[in-house]
């Protein structure tokens, strides 16, 4: 019994919900994300409740009633509110600076890392240690602030790197620790 995928979804005001076969269509004041869905999970929307139903009790069927129901969900968070990520950038001389739609990193290597941003993704960077990733789209979110962390991932000796704004770095001693 999937507690997640038989929640009913309620649906604002101000977003408009579009379902043609398996693919969903969102449209909010932020922008608009379709998806397509798998054929064995129904999605009806009666007035402005969305109800995930499954066909049957398969596990494949049981697993992706709940996801489903949390991506459509995700979807219309994402055209009313906006989702964000901020990272911290921790080092001597480690700094980010804004060119267009691009980051400008120096992070320690020989050469300024120029990251540019997917379409539908947006940096702000208030200070030279601080960058937030924004968009509709809360995977395309998640997986441009991973690359973008990737670029120099925290170590666990001095701390540098480039982390998550809620993320701990357990450090460690050293060799003069002992």
């Amino acid at each position: 019994m999937s507690r997640i995928g038989n929640k009913p979804i309620t649906v604002p005001s101000d977003v408009t919900v579009k379902i043609e076969g398996l693919k969903v269509t969102v449209t909010g004041p932020k922008g608009t994300l379709e998806k397509e869905f798998d054929k064995n999970i129904s999605i009806e929307l009666d007035g402005n409740v969305i109800k995930v139903t499954r066909s049957n009790d398969e596990k494949q069927n049981r697993s992706l009633h709940g996801l489903t129901r949390t991506l459509i969900n995700n979807m219309i968070i994402g055209v009313t509110q906006m989702y964000s990520k901020e990272l911290q950038i921790n080092g001597v001389g480690y700094r980010v600076a804004k060119q267009g739609n691009n980051l400008n990193l120096t992070l320690g290597y020989s050469h300024p890392v120029i990251f540019e941003a997917p379409a539908g993704i947006t940096f702000d960077v208030p200070n030279p240690n601080t960058i937030i990733v924004k968009g509709i789209d809360k995977e395309l979110v998640g997986q441009t602030a991973a690359e973008v962390r990737k670029q120099r991932p925290p170590e666990v000796y001095r701390g540098k790197g480039i982390k998550y704004a809620d993320e701990v770095i357990r450090r460690k001693e050293g060799k003069t620790g002992k």
